[in-house]
C-alpha cells in the first residue's frame, strides 16, 4: 500500500536525522532577514538621495518576504520541537513584522489549504471568485459580460489589483481575531495575543518611529513596504498550485486520497541560490505538502527520496523552472483551466491509477 510506503519513506528520513528540527539554522536564516528588512526600512526613511531611499526599500521587501516565508515553517511547528518556540516565531514573524493575524492564517492555511489543496469551494487559497476565474466551472457559471471579463480581460485587472491582496489579508485577519474573541465557543488565548501582536506591529512601524519623523512619512513608507510585498509574494506562493499542470478538483463527497490530491495539486520549481533563500523552501512544495511539520533546510536532501517514491508508486513529480511556472500562472487566468468533478476524474486526466480500490486514505 502506498501509505504503507511513504510511512517506509518517513522511516528513512528518520534515520538520516532529517526529521530533527534544525531551531538555530531556521533562526540564522530570519535573524539575515530582519536586519535586511530593518535596516531597508530605516534608509528608505532617512536616506537623502533618491537612490539611497528606493534602494533601501528594495531591501526591506526582500528581507521581509524572508521574514514571511520563514516564518511559514513555524507555522506548521517545523522550527523546533518546542511549541512555544514555534509560536514566539511565529507571532513575531507574521503579527508583528507584518501585520498578518497568526490565527487568520493557521486557520486558512494549515487546517484549509494544506487538508484540500486545490479543492474548490474548500481551499482559500485557490478561491478568486466573484473578482476572477481559475477554472473551466467558473467560467461557465456565469453568463454576459461576466463571462466575457473572464474570458478576455480578468488577467489585466489581477495585475492591476494584485497588491490589494497583502491589505486584504491584514484586514481579514484583524476582522477573523476579533469574531473569534466575541465567541465564547472559539475564543483561544491566541486570539488575544494575535490582536496584541498585530497592535504592535503599528506601535513598532509607525507609532515609535513617529516621534522622530512625520506620522505622514511613515504611514506612506509602510504602505510601500507592504505593496512591494505583493508581487513577489504572489511570485512565491502561486507557482505551486495555480498552473494547469496543478489539478484542482470540485468538492464533495468523493472519495479522499491523500498521496493523489496532494501530489496531482501541487508542483515544485526551481531557483537559483538567492531565490532559494528568499524562498526558505516554498519552492519544494510536494516535500512541504507530504511532510509539512518538517523543517525547510532538510527539503533539498529529500526531495530526490520524494521523487523517486512518487515515480515508483505512479504519482506525479513535478519540478518546472520558477518563470515558466509563473508564467503559466498568468495563463490560467487568460485561459482558466479544467476543475474536475471528483477525484476519479481528477486521477484519470493525470494518469494516477486507482489505489488500494480506490479506499478513503486519509479519513
Amino acid at each position: 500500500m502506498e501509505l504503507d510506503g511513504l510511512a517506509a519513506l518517513r522511516a528513512e528520513f528518520t534515520a538520516r536525522g532529517w526529521n530533527r528540527k534544525a531551531p538555530l539554522a531556521v533562526l540564522g536564516e530570519l535573524l539575515v532577514h530582519v536586519v535586511l528588512g530593518v535596516s531597508g526600512y530605516a534608509a528608505f526613511l532617512l536616506g537623502d538621495e533618491a537612490w539611497i531611499r528606493w534602494g533601501g526599500m528594495a531591501i526591506c521587501v526582500y528581507g521581509s518576504l524572508g521574514v514571511a516565508t520563514n516564518t511559514h515553517t513555524s507555522t506548521h511547528y517545523g522550527t523546533s520541537d518546542k511549541r512555544w518556540v514555534n509560536d514566539l516565531f511565529s507571532f513575531f514573524g507574521y503579527p508583528f513584522f507584518l501585520g498578518l493575524g497568526l490565527t487568520y492564517w493557521r486557520n486558512s492555511h494549515i487546517v484549509l489549504h494544506h487538508t484540500s489543496p486545490n479543492v474548490m469551494g474548500v481551499d482559500p487559497d485557490a478561491a478568486f471568485m466573484p473578482l476572477f476565474a481559475t477554472t473551466d466551472a467558473e467560467v461557465a457559471s456565469v453568463s454576459g459580460w461576466r463571462r466575457r471579463y473572464f474570458e478576455r480581460h480578468q488577467l489585466s485587472i489581477l495585475l492591476a489589483v494584485l497588491w490589494l491582496h497583502t491589505f486584504k489579508r491584514q484586514a481579514r485577519s484583524i476582522v477573523y481575531a476579533v469574531k473569534a474573541l466575541m465567541d465564547p465557543e472559539r475564543r483561544r488565548v491566541d486570539h488575544g495575543i494575535d490582536l496584541m501582536c498585530m497592535a504592535l506591529y503599528w506601535v513598532a512601524w509607525v507609532i515609535v518611529p513617529s516621534f522622530f519623523l512625520s506620522p505622514s512619512e511613515l504611514l506612506w513608507a509602510n504602505f510601500v513596504r507592504i505593496f512591494g510585498i505583493a508581487y513577489p509574494l504572489f511570485a512565491i506562493l502561486a507557482p505551486a498550485h495555480y498552473p494547469e499542470e496543478a489539478g484542482c478538483v470540485r468538492k464533495g463527497d468523493w472519495k479522499k486520497d491523500f498521496l493523489a490530491l496532494q501530489t496531482i495539486s501541487t508542483i515544485n520549481y526551481r531557483t537559483g541560490p538567492v531565490g532559494g533563500f528568499i524562498c526558505s523552501g516554498l519552492q519544494y512544495q510536494i516535500e512541504h505538502h507530504l511532510f509539512p511539520s518538517y523543517s525547510h533546510v532538510y527539503y533539498p536532501k529529500m526531495a530526490p527520496l520524494v521523487q523517486a517514491f512518487c515515480e515508483r508508486h505512479g504519482y506525479p513529480y513535478r519540478t518546472l523552472g520558477w518563470l515558466e511556472s509563473l508564467l503559466k500562472v498568468f495563463l490560467v487566468f487568460a485561459r482558466p483551466k479544467h476543475e474536475a468533478a471528483d477525484l476519479g476524474e481528477l486521477r484519470r486526466e493525470f494518469g494516477v491509477g486507482p489505489v488500494d480500490g480506490d479506499r478513503s486514505a486519509a479519513e
